[in-house]
């Protein structure tokens, strides 16, 4: 049933276009501006943490074609190693919208904002985007190897994405 899905057709193209980005825009935000101030108003960076939004708006789509290859072998576990990964994409892309889009805005307004202390909401909403990213990616490549609709190789690829997704995003 699943195979008549264009999207799940395309799960492992999907994957590799949206994980390339990722790569790409990740080494572009190590080469851009550094400190706060030029994360949001060096050119090139803002240019790359919009790619960087954009990357994790494509994941999200990759991934739930990759779901949708094995939604009926992963059962429940798959369904909910899904959902905390879907959600924290989600999350994370909304901390990579606000890199790209609205934190060049408000250097451009409001400089001095990001010189402000860092409330316990902000930071407990970064290191709970950062943390669920990671750990939605741990699991779902669990599903992956437990479902064995995929090849080996996939699962192990998501167990060490969200390893490395732990501190995606983090600025350089």
């Amino acid at each position: 049933m699943t195979d008549d899905l264009a999207l799940a057709r395309h799960a492992g193209a999907l994957a590799v276009v949206a994980g390339a980005l990722v790569v790409l825009t990740d080494l572009g935000r190590l080469l851009g501006g550094r400190g706060p101030v030029a994360l949001t108003t060096d050119p090139f960076t803002v240019a790359v943490n919009a790619g960087y939004a954009v990357s994790f708006a494509l994941l999200a789509v990759a991934l739930v074609a990759v779901y949708l290859r094995q939604a009926r072998a992963a059962g429940t576990f798959g369904a909910v190693a899904f959902a905390v990964a879907l959600v924290g994409v989600v999350e994370h892309a909304g901390t990579m919208w606000f890199d790209g889009f609205a934190a060049p805005w408000i250097a451009a307004v409001a400089p001095a904002a990001f010189a402000a202390q860092r409330t316990p909401v902000l930071l407990t909403g970064a290191v709970a985007s950062y943390a669920l990213f990671g750990l939605g990616w741990l699991l779902f490549g669990v599903s992956v190897l437990r479902a064995r609709v995929l090849p080996r190789a996939i699962g192990v690829a998501f167990l060490v994405s969200g390893v490395l997704g732990l501190g995606a995003g983090a600025a350089p």
